[in-house]
């Protein structure tokens, strides 16, 4: 235990109670592992992972709508959806003829995501999407957390242990939020990829995206949170875990989308 996180162990040892969500989520930022440590002791709470994670999305869903309101944004987006599309031709993965009617849809679809209905459709889309990629992700860290880091805990300890590390990403998602509008063009997070505009599908522009001090700020503390939660003495492999998922599977979507390009929306 770090001897400069003593706070939280000296209010465990006071109360002797747990901790409640607040405290949960002010200790994420300023004490990790003794935060970890303590929710460990506790049965796994599902509020614990489902609240920061409505909130981490519902913010990205209302900063997107916010953003479109801006020209520029929307040109820019509307730019990116043609430029995809001609893309697709190139790529024999679209007809001329199917490319030039989805441009041709581009403006209506844009317009109709504009009013209520299509925000609507648009926080309920990224809801959805958002915790069945959340589920799929966390269940491929609990599978190596199980069976090769022989971790004890189960699937509601890594979805917490996912789960409180949005609201780190919600100060990521506010920043490019900010930038969104400052730039005129949609900033998707704080990577150096994003800031500088260089394309993901790219090599280069791939391992500029995974320079991203917010991002890898969250890791580090998914890396504690998962080994806190499954009662492991060492942490280092927690983080070689976290890090070389990020990486490693980073990698191999990437080169999956070269050869299947419609994965490629994956790489936005």
């Amino acid at each position: 235990m770090d001897s400069n996180d003593t706070s939280i162990t000296e209010e465990i040892s006071q109360h002797n109670g747990e901790l409640n969500h607040t405290d949960k989520m002010i200790g994420i930022f300023t004490e990790p592992s003794n935060t970890f440590e303590h929710i460990s002791k506790f049965p796994p709470r599902t509020k614990d992972w489902v609240i920061p994670l409505l909130l981490f999305f519902l913010i990205i869903a209302l900063i997107r709508i916010i953003a479109m309101t801006n020209p520029e944004v929307y040109f820019e987006a509307k730019k990116q959806q043609v430029d995809r599309i001609e893309k697709m031709v190139d790529q024999g993965v679209m007809s001329r003829k199917d490319a030039d009617e989805a441009i041709d849809n581009i403006d209506k679809q844009m317009e109709f995501m504009h009013g209520p209905v299509g925000w609507i459709i648009s926080i309920v889309s990224i809801l959805i999407f958002g915790f069945i990629i959340f589920f799929i992700i966390t269940g491929i860290y609990f599978l190596l957390i199980k069976f090769v880091l022989k971790g004890e805990g189960g699937y509601s300890s890594a979805l917490v242990a996912s789960g409180l590390t949005a609201y780190i990403g919600i100060i990521e998602v506010i920043i490019a939020g900010i930038c969104t509008m400052v730039f005129g063009k949609m900033v998707m997070d704080t990577s150096l990829a994003a800031l500088l505009g260089s394309d993901k599908e790219t090599i280069a522009g791939f391992f500029f995206a995974k320079i991203d001090p917010i991002a890898v700020w969250a890791y580090f503390v998914t890396a504690i949170g998962f080994a806190k939660m499954f009662k492991s003495e060492s942490t280092a492999k927690y983080y070689a875990l976290v890090f070389g998922v990020w990486i490693i599977g980073g990698l191999i979507l990437f080169f999956a989308a070269k050869a299947v390009p419609f994965l490629g929306i994956f790489m936005q």
